[in-house]
């Protein structure tokens, strides 16, 4: 499922029209009706429902909404809130059906009459304003705006909330507070920052006939799911052995924290991986074996527990190789990182590793093998020298021009972690919730990232799959045991298996 901006949204809902030859008037009734249907499934029959419509395509959309509820028996009002003037083109022709299928459509003249409708109505379905609306609302549209969010109605907005930017950037908006968003075609960027995706409450995508390569013309977005992740990941030969899953190292630890590269570890071989190594302290190996049997190891170098340049390390031998998880900040570490930067096999840096990347930059960008990075929006913001505030309003672009600049793949971590190739493409993971909001998580997604990459053809593919399993684990632990507060990250480790033998 691809997602868009609200440019890209009229550019896919053109060409649906001019050169596919699906009439926009075709459009807007399968968009009434696909919400109608998804309306019906969390309303009742005794409730009292108010459209409320503005100009354009969404008020167009109430039209057919309000036709095809009232056809089934459902109690209907439909509330114009703009002169008949602003109705025009395929919005004015489902008007018109509407009113010779017998519906009425109250003109409202007076704030005061939106007052009364409000303590009249159950259901509010919000068919105001659509996808192009930038910057604050005008009077009058402001003021019955407030006045929904005050009501004591269930709100239902179609395709946005009216007020919301459907593009990043944005903070001078005020918006409808939707319960339920039925959004028509693909989801709107707006619908995955930090800073709006509240306001659509639950969301839901309708189809409308838009043909799927059209939206993947017009849009380099995709929303990865589980189809996706069953599809692209690699099924096991009955005739494979360890090394066909490939050999990992991973170069982190430091003696203060040992647990951070211990759970990599287990989380790649959990993961799926098939040798993997780990270089830290000597004092860490101890700890990894005990806890990791499995895995094997290398001490490294090291000045008061933490890691320096270790020349002795070889990495011809692996095909990918995982550094920076608990390896600390000291200023000797940052010479052992661009050591480890020169291998000829994918490079995958995290954590700490990404403080020693951000003098190295110069260094990283002429590996001929590809460089992933992990950072969340802390670390993220660190890299670009701007705010956290400033990252998370726009964290698709500011991916985006990173990711090309310096040839990286990106792997923005957060509530929607934003998955970014060199190319340009975008995939957005959804998995995952507010228990992994705690220490260690990183570390696993790592490991799970280091395993993905070993097994699979397609570097994108995996980075996709590594989270969706990393937060699908998370998930499937709510679900079945843990709670939000007590989830560990060890948790999720033993969440891994549940995915696949929940998915396969």
């Amino acid at each position: 499922m691809n997602i868009v901006t609200a440019e890209e949204m009229y550019d896919v809902d053109h060409y649906t029209m001019k050169e596919i030859g699906l009439d926009g008037k075709v459009l807007m009734e399968n968009a009434g009706r696909a919400v109608s249907e998804k309306v019906k499934q969390v309303i009742r029959k005794e409730d009292r429902i108010t459209i409320v419509i503005g100009p354009g395509n969404n008020g167009g959309d109430g039209f057919v909404i309000a036709r095809t509820l009232m056809e089934d028996g459902y109690r209907v009002q439909a509330v114009q809130l703009v002169p008949d003037k602003k109705i025009g083109g395929d919005a004015s022709y489902h008007k018109q059906i509407f009113l010779n299928c017998g519906g009425d459509v109250f003109l409202l003249k007076e704030n005061d009459e939106f007052d009364i409708i409000l303590s009249q109505t159950d259901v509010l379905v919000d068919c105001i304003l659509g996808i192009g609306v930038y910057g604050p609302l005008r009077s009058p549209i402001k003021e019955y705006v407030r006045k929904i969010n005050e009501a004591n109605v269930m709100i239902i907005s179609v395709d946005i909330p009216s007020g919301l930017p459907s593009d990043e950037g944005l903070t001078d908006f005020e918006s409808v507070q939707a319960d339920y968003t039925f959004t028509i075609g693909a989801p709107k960027l707006s619908a995955f920052l930090q800073t709006t995706a509240i306001f659509y409450g639950k969301w839901e995508t309708v189809s409308i006939g838009f043909p799927k390569k059209v939206l993947s013309q017009f849009s380099k977005r995709e929303l990865w799911s589980e189809q996706l992740f069953k599809e692209t990941m690699p099924k096991r030969n009955p005739f494979s052995y360890k090394g066909n899953h490939g050999r990992g190292l991973i170069v982190g630890g430091s003696l203060v924290m040992p647990g951070s590269i211990t759970m990599t570890v287990q989380a790649a071989l959990k993961a799926g991986a098939g040798l993997i190594t780990a270089a830290t302290v000597k004092e860490n190996i101890p700890i990894i074996t005990s806890n990791c049997p499995e895995a094997m190891s290398i001490p490294l170098s090291d000045v008061n527990g933490f890691l320096v340049n270790d020349t002795s390390i070889s990495t011809s031998n692996y095909d990918a190789i995982a550094i920076g998880i608990g390896m600390g900040r000291k200023e000797g570490t940052t010479n052992l990182v661009r050591t480890i930067m020169q291998a000829n096999c994918p490079l995958i840096i995290d954590a700490d590793g990404l403080y020693h990347l951000k003098s190295s930059l110069s260094i990283v960008k002429k590996r001929q093998a590809p460089t992933i990075i992990t950072p969340h929006a802390g670390e993220m913001a660190m890299l670009l020298d701007v705010s956290i505030k400033e990252l998370l309003l726009s964290p698709f672009q500011y991916s985006l021009d990173f990711a090309r600049e310096n040839g990286f793949y990106v792997v923005l971590k957060g509530k929607f972690t934003i998955i970014t190739s060199p190319d340009g493409r975008q995939i957005v993971n959804t998995t995952g919730n507010q228990g992994l909001a705690k220490g260690g998580s990183g570390d696993v997604l790592t490991g799970i990232i280091l395993a993905m990459v070993l097994q699979h053809d397609d570097l994108l593919q995996s980075l996709c799959n590594a989270c969706y399993v990393h937060g699908k684990a998370a998930d499937l632990q709510i679900e079945e045991k843990n709670t939000y507060y007590d989830l560990m990250a060890t948790d999720v480790i033993s969440g891994i298996p549940n995915v696949y033998r929940t998915l396969f």
